[in-house]
């Protein structure tokens, strides 16, 4: 049958088969605008869903990671070790090309950024941050540039993230609850790198000595004074860090960040170390010994900072600062890859013939910077509770004005790296941390006798009162002594030509400030274990000044010398048994021997 058409027919037909591909397409894209929708909220933090009010808790992010992993190919997740709750420590590592080898980004020359969150799980920026950070970049929204890799600690003290309430930090904006300081044994774990009393430090410590970051970033949130600005930056300092990476952080690293970040809006400055008084008049830099995570990162030359955003601005205002600013480390590390590459592979030459090693540093209160502060004009006032004068700051009555920054230091102690450490088998704590640090040991192979120089502790000072589960020693006093001492089958010889070479120094050297000693790692040797008696030692000791010429003529300058010693029977008769083989040895002998 033949079918035929007038032209109005066909135009009818034309009319209707577009409408009906119309409504199709529009169903079609109706039902695909809703899939996207659903996905995009499915993909949104609790950050995001409640409008910037509260921060994720550990298992919102444990599990808003998880689904990140289940749903895209370029992230992994892996478990670190054991934290003190029981709890094992995840990191999430992103890479472009999702190539999670270690020799690949070593021959790819990338930059590794280490980014850790919630080392203080009442400052939760970082933590909120970060997950919007990986989700932007696994769905494609941020191009991380191909010579990145993401290396983040989604949620570093567990223990305090799960001890969750909105009272322990009075003096923040915001968020509506999050968790405690302490961990789940009461420790500041940013204080925890040298002493490294915690599991998950170990554990961080371990992924630092495997990963080698370039750049590690602490996520903080301040206290102290009052500031226009949101965001500050805590920097590892330039002199205490050295060498080359030292100074390229100090000239050129750090000036980039702080242009980028004027870019996009904000006015960095650096952390306002200022508690006791206003800062109007500047301030000297924060000076980080080896148990905060940006000093202990310095002794592996590697650059940390520290963002410090302001308490008192609004949470939501918070997180996108440091979203931004890890942005900026992103961009600026990225198109400064060689350079950062190259200056930290030329310090880590170096280091192997370095022999001098600063131990302890000072500000140097005749140089300085200028930066330029927002603040507002402070004044005092009657206080409600005491109707004394208060310090208040007047936010109607900002400022701009240059201010001093005493940023740099100066050494007050150094020591010459021995050849070698050795140190005896029983000591297994201490061995365990070096360890995680990536030391690498020798082991004696029978008992034998070794020429070394041997610390004795002369003098030192404890705190009257424990910080952070310790009371510790400073101010230490030794007199090195060369003798020969028999060692076991199995003690631990340690070279120090490695790249862990600076850490042992300073861990090792009793006088430095954060070294084990000074974390009461060696104290049994600080207790005298044998004594005498008088009545009866006296005649002992009466033919060992017969016998022993030498300790007879000590024993007489002293008596002349020291009239109250003269005096006193007990310490004459203390001052030669201490001479004499009847002292124990190990008594203030540091259990660390140099081998020169």
């Amino acid at each position: 049958m033949i079918v035929t058409f007038s032209i109005w027919s066909y135009r009818y037909y034309l009319c209707i088969m577009q409408r009906l591909l119309l409504v199709i397409f529009l169903l079609f894209f109706a039902g695909s605008f809703c899939h996207a929708t659903k996905v995009d909220t499915a993909l949104l933090t609790p950050f995001e869903r409640s409008n910037g009010t509260e921060t994720a808790t550990y298992a919102q992010a444990r599990d808003f990671y998880k689904m990140l992993f289940n749903k895209f190919h370029n992230i992994m997740i892996s478990d670190l070790g054991m934290t003190d709750i029981g709890i094992p420590l995840r990191a999430v590592y992103y890479t472009k090309d999702a190539k999670y080898n270690l020799e690949d980004w070593k021959q790819n020359n990338r930059v590794v950024i280490l980014i850790n969150n919630d080392i203080h799980p009442g400052e939760p920026d970082g933590v909120d941050a970060s997950m919007m950070l990986i989700r932007d970049a696994v769905t494609g929204k941020l191009n991380i540039p191909d010579n990145i890799v993401l290396a983040i600690i989604p949620v570093y003290n567990i223990g305090g993230a799960l001890n969750r309430n909105n009272t322990s930090r009075a003096n923040q904006n915001g968020p509506v609850s999050y968790g405690f300081r302490g961990n789940a044994r009461n420790l500041d774990l940013n204080r925890d790198f040298a002493k490294c009393d915690a599991d998950e430090t170990r554990d961080l410590e371990d992924l630092i000595a495997t990963i080698n970051p370039d750049i590690f970033i602490d996520n903080h949130v301040s206290d102290g004074a009052d500031y226009q600005h949101i965001m500050t930056l805590l920097t590892t300092q330039h002199d205490k860090l050295g060498g080359e990476t030292g100074a390229y952080m100090y000239k050129t690293f750090t000036p980039l960040l702080y242009k980028d970040m004027k870019n996009r809006g904000y006015d960095l400055v650096p952390y306002v170390n200022d508690f006791d008084k206003t800062p109007d008049n500047g301030w000297r830099e924060f000076y980080e010994l080896p148990r905060f995570s940006s000093g202990y990162a310095a002794l592996f030359h590697i650059m940390a900072y520290v963002p410090e955003t302001h308490m008192l601005k609004p949470f939501d205002k918070r997180v996108k600062a440091t979203y931004d600013l890890m942005l900026s480390f992103i961009k600026t590390a990225s198109e400064h890859a060689s350079e950062i590459k190259k200056v930290r592979a030329d310090d880590s030459k170096s280091l192997l013939s370095q022999n001098e090693f600063v131990l302890d540093w000072r500000p140097d209160t005749t140089r300085c910077d200028s930066v330029l502060f927002k603040g507002y004009k402070a004044g005092y006032k009657e206080s409600n509770v005491s109707g004394l004068p208060r310090l208040y700051y007047d936010e109607t009555k900002p400022y701009t004005k240059m201010v001093p920054f005493y940023d740099h230091f100066i050494p007050v102690k150094s020591v010459t790296a021995p050849m070698a450490y050795i140190i005896p088998k029983t000591w297994v704590t201490v061995i365990g941390v070096l360890k995680k640090n990536g030391v690498r040991f020798g082991r004696l192979l029978s008992d034998t006798t070794i020429a070394v120089t041997a610390y004795h502790i002369d003098d030192y000072e404890t705190l009257d009162h424990p910080y952070e589960k310790h009371y510790m020693h400073k101010n230490v006093q030794v007199t090195p002594v060369k003798t020969k001492l028999q060692f076991a089958e199995g003690d631990y010889v340690i070279p120090v030509f490695q790249p862990a070479k600076r850490y042992l120094v300073e861990m090792l050297e009793p006088t430095a400030p954060d070294a084990f000693f000074a974390w009461n790692y060696f104290d049994g040797i600080l207790q005298q274990k044998e004594y005498f008696s008088d009545y009866v030692f006296d005649d002992v000791a009466g033919k060992l000044l017969e016998k022993d010429t030498v300790l007879k003529a000590l024993l007489k300058e002293k008596q002349k010398n020291d009239p109250v010693f003269a005096k006193d029977a007990n310490a004459q008769l203390e001052f030669v048994y201490k001479h004499s083989t009847y002292m124990e040895t190990g008594y203030l002998r540091y259990p660390v021997y140099r081998m020169e």
